[in-house]
């Protein structure tokens, strides 16, 4: 049998959030060496990972990096806004997008250990979430945004420009962090999606009581106001509501976006 303390026992306790059973197996099958029963368990803790699984990951932090040409968004996802914001979560989360940044997915994928690492020591259902990988076009401009709050990144995104500056690229992007948009343009939206929301403005204009002759303008002039809201060429710039991104851009065009925010 091999030769272990309580103290043992409650040090790898501690440093684990393993249950006492599980640290004096890891014990066990280490001949009492410590640093051996927390790497053992660590493995373990991708069961334990998997049972945390369900519980809801509302929380998280998001970093963005660009290098170069290339650029990513990573999101990582926990429980509580207490471990979201430790200097431990955020820097792995800084750290996974860097790689994803600079390897692309395999580089990512590579780091998934310390990801499952971090979810026994914090006790947390912690996983990855969304994420982003963007390498420019030659002569394109690649810009990004991120919203930091308590500490660490919660919305994050990136935009590809070409025909426009660096600097409208990051306007861009900081426009789409508060404006939200899901489409870049009207023709990105599928057709089926149109139709419901024809449909459910033509029956809120019914319940109204509307002329059954203007019904087709008014369902019309509310499926724009629709595109409005949704379409990023559309929607009003937040600087300078009297313009929209459409007209901010000018001869400029948003090939591609991103957005990744925290609990979305």
């Amino acid at each position: 049998m091999a030769e272990y303390t309580a103290n043992d026992v409650k040090a790898l306790r501690q440093r684990t959030g393993a249950g006492i059973l599980d640290c004096r197996q890891a014990l066990e099958e280490n001949g009492g060496d410590v640093e051996g029963a927390a790497r053992w368990l660590v493995e373990k803790g991708k069961i334990s990972a998997g049972k945390r699984a369900g519980r809801e990951r509302s929380e998280g932090a998001v970093a963005v990096v660009i290098d170069d040409a290339r650029g990513a968004i990573v999101a990582l996802e926990c429980e509580t806004d207490f471990v979201a914001k430790s200097a431990e979560f955020v820097q792995l989360v800084d750290e996974l997008a860097a790689e994803l940044a600079s390897g692309g997915e395999p580089a990512l994928e590579a780091q998934r250990e310390r990801v499952e690492k971090l979810a026994v020591t914090s006790k947390e259902n912690v996983a990855l979430g969304q994420h982003v990988r963007f390498e420019a076009a030659a002569g394109a401009a690649l810009d990004s945004y991120l919203h930091i709050q308590n500490g660490r990144g919660v919305n994050g995104v990136l935009v590809e420009l070409s025909g426009g500056s660096q600097e409208l690229a990051h306007e861009v992007a900081v426009h789409i962090a508060f404006a939200r948009p899901e489409y870049l343009r009207r023709e990105d939206v599928p057709a089926e999606v149109v139709e419901a929301e024809r449909r459910t403005a033509e029956t809120i204009a019914r319940n109204e009581n509307k002329p059954e002759a203007a019904l087709p303008k008014i369902v019309e002039g509310r499926l724009q106001g629709w595109y409005k809201e949704r379409c990023l060429l559309d929607q009003p710039y937040v600087k300078d509501e009297k313009r929209t991104i459409a007209a901010l851009l000018g001869s400029a065009e948003v090939r591609r976006f991103a957005q990744v925010v925290v609990g979305s």
